[in-house]
Parts: C-alpha cells; structure tokens; sequence
C-alpha cells in the first residue's frame, strides 16, 4: 500500500490534532507534508518535532517569525505564513488529500484552492460550505475533487448512504445533542453564566463551537452543508434532538428504511473514516456497548428554546449570500459573547436584527450582487464580511446596555 501524503489544515486544533493522533498510530501508511495552524506556535512546534512536516505554516506574519527563531524540527521544516503559505500546502502537487480543519472564513480560500486542484478533501471547516456550498460542490464535480465529510453528522449521512442514489432518499434527519441548555426551562436561558454555555455535555470541542451547539446555531449551519453536499432540498432535512449523541444521523429512504450510523462521540471516528476512504481503519478505541447506554432519546426542537437554529433555516430559504452573512454575523456575536459583553439570550437576538436589515437591504434595487447569489469565493467573503460589519454596531450596543 503506498503512503498517503497529508496537508492538515488547523492541525493546533481539535479536528487537527485528532487527525494527526490517527495517523499516527498507522506508521508508514501516512506522511504528514504540511502543518498549518492561525497562532499557536507552542503546540504547532510540539507538532514539528513529532512529525517533521516538510512544510508549517502559521497564518499569523509574526508568530510564524517567532517560530523561525526556535528552529522545531532542527530547522528542517520551512516554515511559511499568510494566505499565500495555507494557498501553498493546500495546493502541492505532492499531497494526496487536505485536512480542512480551520475554524472560520480564513480556511474557505485554502479549501476552494484544493478543490480546484482536484484534491482529495477531508472537509471539517463548516464555512467551506455555509458560505459557498453550491459553488465548492459544483466545483469539485468540474475538477474530480472529492469532498468527505469530516463533521459526524454529515459523515454517519456519508456512510448510510454508501454511494446510493439521491433519488432513494426520503429525507434526512440530522442529530444534535442539544447541548448545556436542552432541559433549562426557557425562562432562564436569560441568566446563564459564559462558563455553563461552555460545559458541553458531550463532546469536548473550541469555545465557538461549544457556544454554536449551546444555541443550536451549529445545527443550522449543518443544515446547510447537508443541503449542499447531497443534493437534498431543504424541506427533505430534518433536525432531532438525541441527548446521548450515540446515533450521529440517519437518513430515511423511499422505501420506508431508515440507516443510522452509531458510534461514542469520539472525532477520531469519522477522521479516520475520511483519512482512509474507500477503506477503514482498525482503531483501537473505547467500542460501544448498547447494553450500557441502555437508552436512546429523541425529541423534537423548540423554536424557543433554539431560536438560531432557525435563523439558519430562514437563511438557507432566503438563498443567495445570506447563509454568508449569517455565519460571518454569527462569527462577531459569538466572539463578543465570550469576551463577556452581553448575556448569552442576547445572541440569537442580534442576529435576529442582522437577518431583518438584510431582508430590507435585498428589498433595494441597488443591493449588492453577492447578497443575492454567491458566483465566486470573493462574493461569498464579501457576504460574509457584511454580516460581520452588520453586526458590529449591535454589539457595541448591546455592550453598552
């Protein structure tokens, strides 16, 4: 079996780090080529010395110089940074499949390039999608760039549909833990604290994510990337709540059969899936044992509990750059909120106020293009940055407040 050749794309954070932890244990199936992290020279230079990339990059100008100065690796990884160095390793003709596992905007670019280039793409970075969904498939499509869900949502849908049909399914029904807040009686979601929107039941993930799953934004934006990625309306996508996060999505077909792919909460799953595709790894992990979860729940979503979730559903109806504007406003509020400027109910209401002033900006004759379709990567960055600018002065409000 010959090596397979990895860019890993925000190797510093969860998704990169377990990707690595996965490959790891494989020696001489996998060579890492590349690194690349926004900042964190601390871990990204642990990450050096282990692996010897032959190539890191550090988004950051200054960190990567900083990094430069401690010589990891003995000084035999070149070390590169900005745009230009994530454009670089997500492109080189050497590797065989990109890791995208940034958080945020900054790695649609290095996503989109390594699609062009007709890369095999393990695909963790939700905006790559919410941004620019129709865009990045029908590109991939062009180029024979294969997309593999990272998520563990879209990767159970991935594997319960094992290259079937899109004309066999009924619907799909994504799952969602409903996070800290799912049995918090809705009058009090006004008074909780920062550190208890952090305290994930379930999974351990970055803060943003954590805040996405506590208001359920991170369900809508999934929603969307589902719409996408299988070629299903939205109205043949459905959201549960399954509070043990056992059973990771299902898809129902025409025939009245309904897949379900289970497993723990463990990323180092649907990782590895993507890392060996066709294939499966033998992991030695913690297996499941039904016996001992002895239960499986599922619920329906209250809008009033998880108003953002249908912020995003109104967005994916609105079509065009809103999905891109709601991420890039959801992006700001999100970072406010866990620097401690408002209390956690106020998200959703923000973003509430976003979404109206861009239903009155596409009521104008002279609104702008990319607010009523995404043609490139620049018009969704453009929506994006919308939101974001959009955004801003409610913050600063409800700060004040």
């Amino acid at each position: 079996m010959s090596e397979k050749v990895l860019s890993i794309l925000g190797s510093t954070g969860s998704i990169g780090v377990n990707a690595l932890d996965v490959a790891g244990r494989f020696p001489g199936r996998y060579r890492i080529h590349a690194l690349a992290a926004r900042a964190n020279i601390d871990r990204l230079g642990e990450q050096i010395e282990t692996h010897r990339p032959a190539v890191a990059v550090v988004y950051d100008p200054d960190a990567a110089d900083a990094l430069r100065r401690r010589r990891p690796g003995g000084g035999r990884t070149a070390i590169r940074s900005g745009m230009d160095g994530l454009l670089e390793v997500a492109t080189d003709p050497r590797v065989d499949q990109v890791v995208a596992g940034m958080v945020g905007a900054i790695g649609l670019r290095p996503a989109h390039a390594a699609i062009l280039a007709g890369k095999q793409v393990a695909l963790a970075n939700k905006e790559v999608l919410v941004l620019a969904g129709e865009l990045m498939v029908a590109l991939a499509r062009e180029t024979g760039s294969v997309l593999l869900p990272v998520d563990s949502e879209h990767n159970a849908i991935y594997q319960c549909l094992n290259g079937s049909d899109g004309r066999a399914v009924r619907r799909i029904l994504l799952t969602g833990s409903g996070g800290p807040f799912r049995d918090l009686p809705v009058e009090s979601l006004a008074s909780v604290t920062r550190s208890q929107a952090l305290n994930h039941p379930n999974w351990k993930m970055g803060p943003k994510i954590t805040i996405d799953s506590a208001t359920m934004m991170n369900k809508g934006l999934e929603v969307i990337e589902t719409r996408w990625l299988f070629d299903l309306p939205p109205d043949r996508i459905s959201v549960l709540i399954h509070r043990q996060s056992i059973v990771h999505s299902l898809v129902e077909f025409v025939d009245g059969s309904v897949l379900a792919q289970l497993g723990l909460p463990d990323m180092r799953t649907p990782i590895a899936y993507c890392l060996a595709h066709p294939e499966r790894l033998p992991l030695d992990l913690p297996r499941l044992d039904l016996a001992q979860v002895g239960r499986l729940d599922f619920q329906a979503v209250l809008p009033e509990r998880y108003p953002c979730l249908f912020l995003a559903l109104d967005a994916l109806a609105l079509g065009g750059g809103a999905p891109a504007v709601l991420n890039g406003a959801n992006e700001c509020v999100v970072a406010a909120y866990l620097d401690d400027a408002f209390p956690f109910a106020r998200i959703a209401g923000i973003l509430k106020q976003v979404m109206k002033s861009l239903e009155s900006a596409l009521g104008e004759r002279n609104a702008p293009s990319f607010l009523r379709s995404i043609a490139s990567v620049e018009d969704a960055i453009a929506a994006d940055a919308w939101g974001r600018a959009a955004a801003k002065p409610l913050i600063e409000e409800a700060r004040a407040a």
